[in-house]
C-alpha cells in the first residue's frame, strides 16, 4: 500500500466520524417511518439455560468507588485458578444486566447506557475453568440473567488465540467476552449514522467490565483485534446480520505477577519512548 492510498483511507476514517449526524433532505429512519422494531435481545439459541445467581452480596466488593478507578488498569497474565459462578454473574450484571423495560417493549434499560437505548450487543463466552460451569462456549440471556452452553470447544486456547489474532495471553483467562453488533437494532433508529454510537456504546461495556472486575479483584484487558470471521463461524453467527467485533478476556490475578504484566511493556525501555 502506497503513501497515497494510506493517506486515503486514513481521510475516509476522518470523514466517517465527521459525518456523524450530518443531515440528508428527504432520508428517514425506519423508526421515523415506523416500520417494526426488531427484538430488544436476541431469543435463546438452545432449549436449556443456567439461571445466574444474584446474591452479590456474598461477594467481596471493594466499595470504595475512588479506589476502584484508581486501581483500574489492563492485566494480561492471569494466574488460572477458578472463578466463582458469582463473580462471572457480576460481570455481566454489571456489563448487560436489564434492570427494566422501557414501555410496553420499547426498551430494555440496563447497568450500562446505549444510544437510544438500543443496546444493540450480544455477549458470547469461551468460559473454562469457572464454577459450576463446563468448560465451552456460551451465551448471556440479559432478560433471564442466565447463560446458555452452545457447545464444547476441543481446542479452546487455540480458539481463543487464533480469533484473538494471535494474542495467546488471553487463552489462560476463565471467560473471554466476546461481543456481537446486532446491526439493525441499531439502524432501525439512527440509520445510516448508527455506526459511530455503536463504537462508543461498546466503549461503555468494556469500561463497566473493567470497574466490576477491579471490584472484585479479578482482572482483564478489552481487545479490537478481533478476527471475527472465527469466532462468529464458532457461535454460530452470520456474520452479516451480526459479527463480532470486540472481545475481553477475564481471568483470576495476583500482585505477585506484577514483573510480568510489566513485560508487556519492555519495548517502552528498549526503544526509549
Amino acid at each position: 500500500m502506497d503513501e497515497k492510498e494510506i493517506r486515503r483511507r486514513i481521510e475516509e476514517g476522518r470523514e466517517w466520524i465527521r459525518s456523524f449526524n450530518r443531515e440528508y433532505e428527504g432520508y428517514e429512519t425506519d423508526q421515523q417511518l415506523k416500520k417494526p422494531q426488531p427484538p430488544l435481545c436476541k431469543a435463546a439459541m438452545r432449549e436449556e439455560s443456567v439461571l445466574l445467581p444474584r446474591d452479590f452480596e456474598n461477594l467481596e466488593i471493594d466499595n470504595d468507588f475512588l479506589h476502584v478507578i484508581n486501581s483500574r488498569c489492563s492485566h494480561r497474565v492471569y494466574t488460572e485458578e477458578t472463578m466463582s459462578l458469582r463473580q462471572l454473574s457480576y460481570l455481566l450484571w454489571c456489563s448487560q444486566g436489564v434492570k427494566e423495560i422501557r414501555g410496553k417493549a420499547y426498551a430494555t434499560l440496563r447497568t450500562v447506557p446505549c444510544g437510544g437505548a438500543r443496546h444493540e450487543f450480544e455477549c458470547y463466552m469461551a468460559v473454562q475453568n469457572v464454577e459450576d460451569l463446563t468448560d465451552g462456549l456460551y451465551h448471556y440471556l440479559p432478560m433471564k440473567h442466565a447463560v446458555e452452553k452452545l457447545s464444547d470447544c476441543e481446542e479452546m486456547r487455540s480458539f481463543i488465540s487464533d480469533s484473538l489474532c494471535g494474542q495467546s495471553w488471553a487463552a489462560k483467562a476463565n471467560v473471554v467476552f466476546y461481543y456481537s453488533a446486532v446491526f439493525y437494532r441499531a439502524e432501525w433508529r439512527y440509520g445510516i449514522h448508527a455506526y459511530v454510537p455503536m463504537m462508543m456504546d461498546a466503549g461503555h461495556i468494556t469500561e463497566n467490565v473493567y470497574l466490576a472486575a477491579t471490584s472484585i479483584h479479578l482482572g482483564g484487558c478489552a481487545i479490537a483485534a478481533v478476527e471475527g470471521r472465527i469466532a462468529d463461524e464458532k457461535f454460530g453467527l452470520d456474520g452479516k446480520e451480526e459479527s463480532v467485533f470486540y472481545a475481553m478476556p477475564i481471568g483470576t490475578i495476583s500482585s505477585s505477577d506484577h514483573q510480568k504484566e510489566q513485560d508487556f511493556y519492555a519495548f517502552v525501555k528498549e526503544q526509549g519512548l
